[in-house]
This record gives structure tokens, sequence and C-alpha cells, in this order.
């Protein structure tokens, strides 16, 4: 089986020779390295590239330990390199490397070499990573599969069986490719506990890791619920086990983050057009991870839909915030929410995520957040049945979640 990830591929291929070092981050096992070593090697090969200006290095490999020397890193490269032609030059996990960004820097200068590097854990796994290379660096996030690649690649599942093993297991390549669900969880499980926690650990000194796995399945269990550090602090506290300040709660997440295996969306008052400092909401990249995290014990559909739509937005390439927006009737005045608003440059769209519409009254409850925004971009409700597409008197679109996730368009429908 073969996943394409041609949306990442193509991101590759616009920016290649532009004199930058192609930073590919992601969370552990998202398929960075497939990407490079794989799929855009093919895509030089059958662009003509010759196999002999293609220099690839895992730098993982104990075969290559020595390369993990900066200076024998140069050397091997420099002595590959041996005409004026265009070389291309993929390392993978370029943080094993002691001074990789002076390393990285000297080829950026050079006019016949592109650079590509991924990079899983220490600094290299990190939001800024951008920095390390003095404004030579240009990042592609990648992210577990989504629910149309794996469709794609796997045509002879029917909609509702994709749909219920993507909400259990989520889009870790690995994970759709284990024979069996019992190997699925048993990969997931082992996966959180000896690579994504363990790097966490390591990376950040954290003396208290039973802290921090504590703080793990509290925000597991509450997905798409505002929260902040006052209140996981007080949450830490009505469980009696471990006491934690708000401070190190933050820090704490901040962690999660930096390893992407949570986003964090913001407040943003539509209205007044300003970011709320606090509270805020958390979702999983993979939200397989997050499943096994629970021991696959709290598989609420409606959250993790949630979960899933915001990541589908991110993947797109928007940023993602929660819309707040005050309702006044009379003297009357109540803030309520916009579950997502997506913006991309200067396109904008307010999505609502409704598990089911059963009533009018739950109908306008949806609606009514986006009726009071008062702009002229796209609305959009989003349920879990296939429906068709509907538009009311407002412009404001209601469409299937299917629809929504395997139609690369369906924003613009």
């Amino acid at each position: 089986m073969y996943f394409a990830r041609k949306r990442y591929l193509d991101r590759l291929v616009a920016h290649k020779h532009n004199h930058m070092v192609k930073v590919v981050t992601g969370i552990r096992r998202s398929g960075k390295s497939f990407l490079l070593f794989n799929i855009f090697y093919k895509h030089l090969i059958n662009e003509g590239v010759a196999d002999d200006h293609i220099i690839m290095i895992d730098l993982e490999n104990r075969r290559n330990k020595t390369l993990r020397d900066p200076d024998a890193l140069m050397k091997y490269i420099d002595d590959h390199i041996k005409d004026g032609g265009m070389y291309y030059v993929m390392l993978d996990e370029i943080q094993l490397v002691s001074e990789f960004e002076d390393v990285l820097n000297s080829y950026v200068k050079m006019p016949n070499v592109d650079v590509y590097v991924t990079g899983s854990n220490s600094r290299f796994l990190s939001r800024d990573v951008i920095t390390e290379f003095r404004g030579r660096g240009d990042e592609l996030r990648i992210y577990p599969l989504s629910i149309s690649e794996i469709a794609e690649a796997m045509p002879e599942l029917g909609w509702e069986q994709l749909w219920q093993k993507y909400l259990r297991y989520g889009g870790l390549p690995l994970t759709i490719l284990s024979p069996s669900d019992e190997d699925r969880e048993s990969y997931l499980k082992l996966l959180f506990k000896e690579t994504y926690i363990r790097d966490i650990v390591e990376r950040n000194s954290v003396q208290n890791d039973m802290a921090l796995e504590t703080l793990l399945d509290i925000v597991s269990s509450s997905i798409g619920s505002m929260t902040n550090p006052s209140k996981l602090e007080r949450s830490f506290n009505s469980l009696g086990k471990v006491s934690l300040s708000a401070s190190t709660i933050k820090g704490y997440l901040d962690y999660l983050e930096d390893a992407f295996l949570i986003s964090r969306a913001s407040r943003y008052d539509v209205k007044v057009k300003r970011y709320i400092s606090t509270p805020f909401k958390y979702y999983f990249t993979d939200v397989g991870l997050r499943n096994a995290r629970l021991n696959f014990r709290q598989i609420e559909e409606t959250h993790l839909m949630e979960n899933v739509i915001y990541n589908e937005l991110l993947v797109r390439g928007y940023s993602v915030d929660v819309g707040i927006v005050e309702l006044r009737k009379g003297d009357d005045r109540k803030q309520v929410e916009i579950d997502f608003v997506a913006n991309r440059g200067s396109q904008r769209y307010y999505i609502q995520s409704a598990y089911a519409l059963p009533t009018e009254e739950k109908q306008q409850q949806e609606v009514r957040p986006l009726r009071a925004v008062g702009d002229s971009f796209k609305k959009i409700v989003v349920v879990k049945d296939d429906i068709l597409l509907r538009r009311d008197d407002y412009g404001i679109v209601t469409l299937g979640l299917r629809q929504f996730l395997t139609d690369d368009n369906s924003l613009n429908l």
C-alpha cells in the first residue's frame, strides 16, 4: 500500500531551488523520512535528476554514525559534489549532528546545492526550529495521514468503516498498515510511552514524569474544552495524587506543543477583532494517540469529530482559532462560541462542528452565532451524516462530514 502524500510533495516541489533549507517538521512517525527518501526521491528521478546528484543520508542509521560529526558530514557531502550541476542533499534526523546549523548554512550559500532535512527530537523538534537557520529556513509541517489520503489508498473501505477506524486509531502511517486492531492498539500505546513521552522528558529534563503523564491524561479527557493552566492546577489538586503550580503546567503544555503532540486554539473576538488571552482549547495532532493515552476507553464521537475537523483545517494550511461573538436580546448580552475561525491570507471561514441537527431548536443553536458575525466571509456547519449540501437565506452552508473531509474544495462549495 502506498500513500502518495501529494499535498506535501507539491509543496516541496514548489520550494525547490529557493536557496533555503527545506525543513520537514512534525510529530514523530508521521512520515517525514518516507516523504523525502521515497516520494521526493522518485520525483527527482522522474524529473531526470541523475542518481549520483542526490545525496541521501539517514543519520539515525548506526552505519552512518561517523557522519554525525559535522566535519565528517561536510567532507562526505563535498566529496560527492563533483561538478557544477544541481545536487540535492537530503539529511534525515539532522539534530543528531552537533553544530548542524553551521553545516546547513554552509550549503545554503552554494548555488548548486538544494538542501532538505528532517528532525524529530532534541532542539530540532521545536516550533521555532526555523530560527536555527538565521532566516534561511523554510518549514514544511507534515501531519499524520488525513482521512482523504487513506480513502484514496484504500478505496475498498466504505465510508462508515473508514470513519470508525480513523476515529479510533487515527492516521499515523504504520497504524494504518498494521494487520489487526490489536496490533494497532499495541503500537499506539507503545509509541506514546516509549517514543513521545521519553523524548519530551529527555529533551526538557523533566523531573516529574508522572505529573507530565497525569497532565496528558487530563488534556486527553478534555479535548475541545476551554481550559488554562490555573484550571488545570485545580484539576491536579482535586486528584490528590500530585500537586503542580500553574506555571509548571504551562511549561509542560508548551513541551507537548513543541513536540507536536497537541495544538492550541486561542479565542478570538470576531466583533472586536482581538485575541482573548485565556482560556484556550487543545486538540491532539492524532486522535489515535489521544485514544491510546486513555486506553481506548473514551471514544466520544462528537468531540473527536471536532478534533478531526480542526486537524483537517491545519492540514489545508489554515491557522485556526476559536471564535467568540456577542449575542444581544434587549438588554441581555451573552458571549457564544464559533468552533473554528480558519484564516489563510485574505481567506476566512467560520465553521461549526455539529454532530447532528435533530431539531429546529438545535439547528438554530448552531447557526445563531454565525448569523451574529455580520461580515461576508463564508460560514459553514458540518454535520456527521451524509446530506445534500444546503444553503439557507443567510448564505450559511450545511454539509456532511464525508464531503467536508474528502473534497479538497469543500470550503468553497
